[in-house]
């Protein structure tokens, strides 16, 4: 099994750089996927209640015969539960879909401001009490903007979940997460696979006898994100965590860093209708 390195978040959590996401995986088919990555190695396991997968996950780690300890799972609020009441019914419903007494990451999807305009500040509000009372040990966010970050009232966020790759790098956005502490975790760290035929990234997995998806993994880890790729099949699940025995130089880190083009593949925070 490959050794994945752990982060420290700033409220002394560790998680595993490294993990499998389930976005998209219908329910019925994630007990097989996230058993197959289990059995690769992962140990972080990254889902939310509008996949509507948490059932199909839980079974996977029920099954698993690991101990609680032994896996990190992290889990969202959807938009329209920011108000405190709703939050803790959605808390509580991830929680028992999963089969879990606790989590080990709760997140706020996203700010939403569009549709429901500052709730998701109440929202940050309910996560500390969850927090408090040991139903996750950690909590952050996930599509947050400096403003959105500025906003919130209390602790600072371990972790923002956002759109990263290498043809949207956010630069500043990932300084200023460094300047508050707030680890940077990529979702669609592929860019939903578009990344993978830029000839920069063709030619450097060609260098190193690698694929170009464990190329661009490798520059997400050398940055320091923590990254879930997601992929239903057993081949490449294995492929994506077989990235610890090589390493970039700093000449092809700049070359695949250089490929930014501001170029999102999902929403944009401060626009989505949802």
């Amino acid at each position: 099994m490959p050794e994945i390195p752990q982060t420290t978040l700033n409220d002394g959590v560790t998680i595993p750089q490294l993990g499998f996401g389930t976005y998209l995986i219908p329910d019925d088919e994630a007990p097989a996927a996230v058993a197959t990555a289990l059995g690769a190695g992962y140990r972080h396991i990254d889902t939310a209640s509008i996949y509507d997968n948490e059932r199909g996950v839980g079974r996977a780690l029920a099954a698993s015969g690991l101990a609680r300890d032994e896996y990190f799972v992290t889990t969202k609020l959807w938009n329209d539960a920011h108000r405190p009441s709703r939050a803790r019914v959605s808390i509580n419903a991830s929680l028992e879909r999963l089969g879990l007494d606790y989590v080990d990451l709760y997140l706020i999807h996203w700010p939403a401001t569009v549709k429901y305009g500052d709730a998701y500040i109440e929202a940050w509000d309910a996560l500390q009490e969850f927090k408090r009372e040991g139903l996750t040990r950690s909590i952050g966010v996930s599509n947050f903007n400096a403003e959105h970050l500025d906003a919130l009232r209390g602790e600072t966020p371990s972790v923002d979940q956002i759109e990263l790759h290498p043809r949207l790098v956010q630069p500043g956005l990932c300084a200023e997460l460094g300047r508050r502490g707030v680890a940077v975790e990529a979702w669609s760290p592929l860019g939903r696979a578009s990344v993978l035929d830029e000839p920069a990234i063709a030619r450097i997995a060609a260098e190193l006898d690698r694929t170009p998806a464990q190329v661009v993994i490798r520059w997400h880890l050398q940055r320091g994100h923590i990254v879930i790729p997601k992929s239903v099949h057993a081949g490449r699940i294995a492929e994506n965590i077989d990235v610890f025995d090589f390493t970039l130089t700093d000449a092809q880190m700049a070359a695949i860093t250089g490929l930014d083009r501001a170029e999102r593949t999902g929403s944009d925070p401060v626009t989505a209708p949802f």
